[in-house]
């Protein structure tokens, strides 16, 4: 397995929020959010993630969800699910939680692997995280 770290900062393309009136500060949101990704793994040069996550917040805290897909400089994608946990402290609004591929193309076909992220939002509409993790791009059968 490779090991590979990385960073991004994006910024919110469309967000739907919804009250609930079953507790307090209950609110559910989907979010889309895109930007460009900073690595030293040579396979995600010029790379540009999007994602797309729901949140289920009561009082700023609680579990997020989604799908990735990363668009390569080359046209090669690949994707993948996070799962994780948003904490509003003090004013501020972190999270924190997990990452795994599922698939890709190109030079990205057959990856498998994932990690772990952590960040933040420094204004409503911006998300910066931090990233680590390993991968592993299996052979197709016949390869050399």
């Amino acid at each position: 397995m490779a090991k590979i770290t990385g960073s991004f900062s994006g910024r919110v393309k469309a967000q739907t929020n919804f009250a609930l009136s079953d507790a307090t500060n209950h609110d559910l949101g989907i979010v889309e959010v895109s930007g460009p990704q900073t690595t030293s793994d040579p396979l995600w040069s010029d790379t540009t993630i999007t994602y797309w996550g729901t949140a289920d917040l009561v009082a700023g805290n609680g579990p997020q969800r989604g799908y990735w897909i990363n668009q390569h400089a080359n046209g090669d994608t690949d994707w993948g699910t996070f799962e994780g946990k948003i904490t509003t402290s003090g004013g501020q609004t972190t999270m924190a939680g997990t990452y795994k591929w599922m698939g890709g193309t190109g030079k990205l076909k057959g990856i498998s692997g994932g990690g772990k992220y952590k960040g933040r939002f420094p204004s409503a509409v911006e998300v910066v995280n931090d990233w680590e993790g390993e991968y592993q791009i299996a052979k197709a059968k016949g390869a050399k």
